[in-house]
């Protein structure tokens, strides 16, 4: 297996960077091709190539990247989520289509009427150097990219930067699946640098799973949680009194191959229906001259909506050639056909039509919704058509029988809500990788501090030197070990210490608090503070982290921190000089210990001085130096926490042996190891019953 930053995943991205830089002529020849039909293609290369950058405040925020414009239509209710829960943090969406762009700019200025403020750019060409430059500029708090649009320079540069990734609405085919596998020297190390892939469905899932993804959930589909705009909703509103007495069959999403079926099937359907209203939506723009050209050739009484065109009894097709209305149209449908299914296109979504319980009709191509279509199949909520035959068959039937219509798309309708719910499990993975958001930033030149707002209302880098808590004689005491650690007297009335790193061993004695330089993030004093502060979101018995510091010394860093003092404790080491534990602490402490496995807290020092208790009975956790979050996924054998518990039993006995009194016996450890496997045993029943409840 691949580790991200192996050799085998550098000379992977290496080779890929070659790749892309022998490419490059070809890339500009298509997007000079593409521009011959999109005048847009031309435009704006700077943001392609990095050269023009967003503005300064965008930084240190939220960067959501969409492909394209379905990928974007179908993260707006997550979007919006976003905005309302962190609606402190800057926040950027990115894409690389120009249809893309013009309908984020339009919720762009949507957004800005609502008071709050969207960013826009494209996200640059995947070359190593323009990625690198992008992201150190943004550094984002956290990387969301719609489906799978993985840009291996992309995922890489986050890794390297300490930037978490999460694949959100991922879908893989089986076909998709077999190229990413021929590819696997490449694909395996970049899917392996993606913190967490969130998919649509199980079979995709067990396909990045496969490939060698290691953090892969199911959360659903997030196009079941349609965004309807009030001016869609308006729209069908204003023209649905054209309409009366009239029959509508959307055609949505179509394409060439399709169109001449679905106006052939029209033909034969409007002799015995003439109150039939062929509502044709072709897919791309650039086709909408080619089928009114068609309609008239078919001798077609038909008007065009871009031309403010507008039915009449005697209309018998409506062309809709205007971009962004497909939602208005299957408001005013009666039942609606999905585009791109008569011919091996893979047919498009048919959630839209679901969502306004609305009968839906697909032809037999449709593994770009293979999953959707299994569903209403399952539950007998469309019909299947393969020819113009078929559709004049099935429209006919429509047509007769109303209330099967209706009962069809009703069918459909509960299927779509059914399915709800992905948008609010991947907030949860986003409140997981993201649990700093209130945490505020304080840089100079070769300087940066993250500090708690709440704690330090006002506040100044002087508060990591000892002097400065000296000078105002708020120095309440230290205590020293391998280094000092001060304990001050906040001006809140709290207490904090204040802890320099320090590096031990023999390079201790000769580099004594400088670290060879490494992303901001991933330093001691952040790493601490930061695994600190989501611990702390988990409600485990750990001191709140109030400030850190990562300090630049030419090739190298040192670090410091700030750390709320718990009152009225004493360290376990102490403590068992003065008395002994009863069985009913060691078994509380067991279940503690517990609680921090459970959560896959690694304790790299877990001994008898790093544990504290308090006056109410409590016990805590401290010293979280080195320590780290390890994932079921790397560490399949979960053999740490044995070992975890190993380390404090140690401890215990060396202290016995150390000190002439310590209230300690080696069958005490009994106890404790029965209240941590209580506490698990409870936490899995509880997980057990959940899954039930869930089911």
């Amino acid at each position: 297996m691949f580790r991200a930053g192996s050799g085998m995943a550098r000379v992977a991205l290496l080779f890929y960077s070659a790749l892309i830089v022998v490419i490059t002529p070809l890339l500009l020849l298509y997007l000079l091709l593409r521009s011959h039909k999109d005048p847009a293609y031309r435009q704006r290369f700077a943001e392609r190539f990095a050269l023009k950058l967003p503005e300064a405040q965008v930084k240190d925020g939220i960067v959501l990247h969409t492909v394209s414009v379905g990928e974007f239509n179908a993260a707006k209710p997550l979007i919006k989520q976003l905005l309302q829960q962190y609606p402190h943090l800057p926040f950027t969406i990115t894409c690389t289509t120009p249809t893309a762009s013009v309908a984020i700019e339009k919720f762009q200025a949507d957004q800005q009427q609502l008071g709050k403020k969207v960013v826009h750019c494209y996200l640059p060409f995947d070359y190593p150097i323009l990625m690198r430059h992008w992201l150190k500029y943004m550094q984002p708090q956290l990387l969301l990219i719609l489906e799978t649009e993985l840009w291996p320079n992309l995922l890489a540069n986050c890794k390297a930067l300490a930037i978490p990734t999460l694949v959100v609405n991922a879908r893989l085919s089986a076909r998709s699946a077999r190229g990413y596998r021929r590819f696997s020297l490449f694909t395996q190390p970049m899917l392996q640098q993606i913190c967490q892939i969130l998919t649509q469905d199980k079979n995709s899932a067990r396909r990045f799973s496969v490939l060698g993804a290691q953090r892969v959930q199911v959360a659903g589909n997030v196009k079941f949680e349609l965004d309807v705009p009030k001016s869609s909703t308006q729209l069908a509103q204003s023209l649905k009194p054209l309409l009366q007495g009239r029959i509508v069959w959307v055609a949505g999403s179509t394409h060439a191959g399709e169109d001449e079926l679905l106006i052939q099937a029209y033909q034969q359907l409007k002799v015995q229906f003439p109150q039939l209203l062929l509502v044709l939506v072709p897919r791309h723009p650039e086709r909408f001259d080619a089928v009114a050209e068609l309609l008239q050739q078919q001798q077609l009484k038909f008007v065009r909506r871009s031309l403010n065109g507008l039915p009449d009894a005697s209309t018998q097709v409506w062309l809709g050639d205007s971009m962004g209305e497909l939602l208005s149209w299957y408001q005013l449908a009666d039942f609606v056909f999905i585009g791109g299914s008569l011919i091996e296109r893979g047919g498009h979504n048919p959630l839209e039509a679901m969502a306004f319980g609305k009968a839906v009709l697909s032809g037999p191509h449709v593994f770009n919704f293979q999953l959707v279509f299994q569903l209403l199949q399952q539950q007998q909520a469309y019909f299947k058509v393969t020819t113009a035959a078929d559709l004049v068959c099935t429209v006919a039937e429509l047509i007769q029988q109303p209330e099967l219509a209706i009962q069809t798309g009703e069918k459909g309708l509960k299927l779509y809500q059914q399915q709800q719910g992905a948008v609010a499990r991947i907030m949860e993975q986003v409140h997981y990788l993201l649990p700093m958001a209130e945490i505020k930033k304080l840089s100079s030149a070769n300087a940066l501090a993250w500090f708690d707002p709440h704690f330090y209302p006002n506040f100044e880098m002087a508060y990591f030197q000892s002097d400065y808590w000296q000078q105002q004689g708020l120095v309440t005491g230290q205590s020293k070990g391998r280094n000092t650690v001060w304990f001050i007297r906040q001006p809140n009335g709290q207490e904090a210490v204040l802890r320099h790193y320090y590096r031990g061993g023999l390079v201790g004695k000769i580099n004594k608090d400088k670290f060879w330089s490494e992303p901001a993030a991933q330093s001691r004093a952040m790493a601490e503070f930061s695994l600190l502060w989501q611990m702390r979101l988990w409600g485990l018995a750990v001191p709140r982290p109030c400030a850190a510091l990562y300090q630049k010394h030419g090739f190298s860093y040192s670090a410091d921190i700030l750390i709320e003092r718990i009152p009225d404790t004493i360290d376990l080491a102490h403590l068992l000089q003065q008395r002994p534990l009863t069985n009913l602490e060691w078994q509380q402490l067991g279940a503690v210990i517990a609680s921090f496995h459970q959560h896959q807290v690694y304790h790299s020092d877990l001994n008898c001085h790093n544990i504290l208790l308090d006056n109410q009975g409590q016990f805590w956790l401290i010293d979280f130096d080195k320590c780290a979050i390890r994932h079921a996924a790397d560490y399949p054998d979960q053999s740490w926490k044995t070992q975890n518990l190993q380390r404090l039993l140690r401890s215990l006995n060396k202290e016995q042996q150390q000190l002439p009194v310590f209230h300690w016996q080696r069958d005490q450890f009994a106890a404790l190891e029965l209240g941590y496997q209580q506490a698990g045993h409870g936490q899995s029943q509880q997980k057990s019953q959940n899954r039930q409840s869930t089911n």
